[in-house]
């Protein structure tokens, strides 16, 4: 099925979904209800009545009474008199309707039987053999048109799709997502931490979160040095000049952290991207083409104020750190960077075992304004980015309307454990910034040519890569990535001193060592080191101590039997060296 097809599934869903309610609670004011990504939302203004989950059964019953009915959706256009008349009882319509002929939008009604509505268009043909495979999710307050200063709604979620089996696959995904959340096993394995006192979306990494964050971008740092990146560093604040000039202020100034300076006054801003920063370092010197490609990287954090109801545990944050590097080159040049930046994307999630694909994202010519820059040289790059795709023979799709504001851009969308696909890495194609800072580097020729900007970040934030990378290992992570690599369990006391000496050897040779003291039986030693996805467990008794010895056990719950500790330790070094 097509999205479009797949959206007009939800939406008339959506409709049911009010359908359904009203007659369960008369009264009740439906608000909208669209498609969404994996589902619908229906928003409703229920008065004084409170309802909860434990009211899907009847809501889902009610739906599927009323199915049987709904043949098909009859639609009519209407003046704003007839909208506010048939409508008048329900105040949100009647102002969606009044906006809509302000608008200069027809006002169409829509019923499929027994249901008028006032809404887009957008409904599938035949809804009593097409809507039968629906499931209500959830339910939230929303803010009437996401104002505060609104009324609160009652927003229900649900989702429908084509095939029972779809269904149930998307079901089973949630209920494993729910298993595998990265809020909770974050506070489970105790990696970051939040703290109303400094803020919501800004995290607070512990020590095992902060190793995670270190080896993971030395691992990406590593990648693009081989490439002939060179490390730069920039201050977090600017003046808002550096994001007129960019383009960023007019895009995302609403976004933007403001700070005053008392002694200059200037107006400063929390940098929401390096981007400009990094091209004033490349226009602090004359260039030459000699010079080309200019390479620059940088592990640091942007900011940006992100509304409260759509922060998310690491998932969406106010403080996300990006491991950015930008590039400077020929427009002769842009292959062999595109080359280098792909060849860097395939390793590093090649090593992480994740499978990915591209999308081409180019811009949507039906919007000219939301993008900068001249609409050929778009067309120019869009042509060269999909020439790049093929070479490198990359699974790959195109999506209009994707691109960034100043270009076309390559995402890889990464797959998980479920099956769900997010875009992570992502090198961007920019003619359009260089030349509004007026970048320049002097040709064979002595003339001034405008370099091309290539725009990366390998794991885009690292906020938001560790939000889908534990949820896609559910924290058990891999050897080499494991905040704890082994942990030691001492049968009694008495088995001390040997474990005092397998952890020092252990942490000597660079392994990651804890080991567990506490009176308790070596069982809930075992139990807590699994819960901790520890990946191996050395267990320490009078038969290991007598032989010199050690018991190995995995994670998965794998008795490795027993090891002289310097064979374990070879073993240990082998897989973590694969990875190195």
């Amino acid at each position: 099925m097509s999205d479009i097809n797949l959206e007009n599934l939800r939406h008339s869903c959506a409709h049911l979904l009010a359908a359904a309610v009203k007659q369960l609670w008369p009264g009740t004011h439906n608000a909208i209800g669209p498609a969404i990504d994996n589902g619908f939302y229906q928003d409703f203004d229920f008065g004084k009545v409170k309802i909860s989950e434990q009211d899907f059964p009847k809501i889902e019953k009610k739906m599927r009474e009323l199915l049987t009915a709904w043949e098909r959706f009859t639609f009519k256009e209407v003046s704003l008199e007839e909208a506010e008349e048939l409508f008048k009882e329900n105040p949100y319509k009647v102002e969606l309707a009044r906006e809509f002929a302000k608008q200069g939008r027809k006002l169409m009604t829509n019923d499929p039987g027994n249901f008028l509505d006032l809404c887009k268009m957008g409904h599938v043909e035949n809804p009593s053999k097409e809507l039968k495979n629906f499931k209500l999710l959830s339910i939230a307050g929303a803010y009437w048109r996401g104002n505060e200063k609104n009324k609160m709604l009652t927003r229900i979620y649900g989702t429908a799709f084509p095939k029972k089996e779809e269904l149930d696959k998307y079901l089973w995904q949630q209920e494993e997502a729910k298993k595998r959340d990265h809020r909770i096993l974050g506070e489970k394995l105790d990696l970051f931490a939040f703290s109303e006192l400094v803020g919501r979306g800004l995290p607070l990494f512990t020590p095992k979160g902060t190793l995670l964050r270190e080896l993971l971008n030395s691992f990406s740092q590593e990648l693009r040095l081989k490439k002939g990146f060179q490390k730069v560093w920039v201050p977090h604040i600017a003046k808002n000049d550096l994001y007129k000039m960019s383009g960023h202020w007019d895009k995302f100034g609403d976004e933007l952290f403001l700070v005053k300076s008392q002694e200059t006054k200037d107006q400063m801003v929390l940098k929401p991207m390096n981007c400009p920063h990094h091209q004033q370092i490349y226009a602090s010197k004359p260039r030459s083409y000699r010079d080309l490609p200019i390479k620059y990287l940088e592990t640091t954090t942007i900011y940006r104020d992100e509304k409260a109801g759509e922060l998310i545990g690491l998932s969406r944050v106010r403080s996300a750190t990006q491991d950015d590097s930008h590039s400077f080159c020929m427009p002769e040049q842009i292959e062999t960077v595109y080359d280098e930046l792909i060849d860097i994307t395939k390793t590093f999630f090649d090593r992480l075992g994740m499978k990915y694909r591209a999308r081409i994202s180019f811009r949507d010519p039906k919007q000219p304004k939301k993008y900068l820059g001249d609409v050929a040289l778009w067309e120019k790059a869009q042509a060269i980015l999909l020439n790049i795709a093929k070479k490198n023979k990359l699974d790959y799709f195109i999506a209009e309307g994707e691109a960034a504001f100043y270009g076309p851009k390559i995402d890889f969308m990464v797959s998980d454990a479920l099956g769900r696909e997010w875009q992570l890495a992502t090198p961007q194609l920019d003619f359009v910034q260089p030349k509004r800072f007026g970048l320049v580097y002097t040709d064979k020729e002595g003339k001034d040519q405008t370099p091309v900007m290539i725009h990366f970040a390998l794991m885009g934030s690292i906020e938001r890569f560790l939000s889908v990378y534990i949820e896609h290992t559910a924290g058990a992570f891999p050897l080499w990535l494991s905040p704890t690599q082994v942990r030691v369990l001492p049968l009694a006391d008495r088995h001390h001193d040997y474990t005092k000496d397998v952890v020092s050897k252990l942490q000597k040779e660079g392994i990651r060592t804890e080991w567990d003291f506490e009176n308790k039986t070596i069982g809930a030693k075992i139990r807590e080191s699994t819960l901790q996805k520890v990946p191996y467990m050395v267990i320490i008794g009078d038969k290991e101590v007598e032989a010199e010895q050690c018991s190995v056990r995995t994670r998965e719950g794998k008795d490795l039997g027993k090891k002289k500790l310097y064979e374990f330790i070879k073993d240990l070094k082998g897989q973590i060296e694969k990875f190195q």
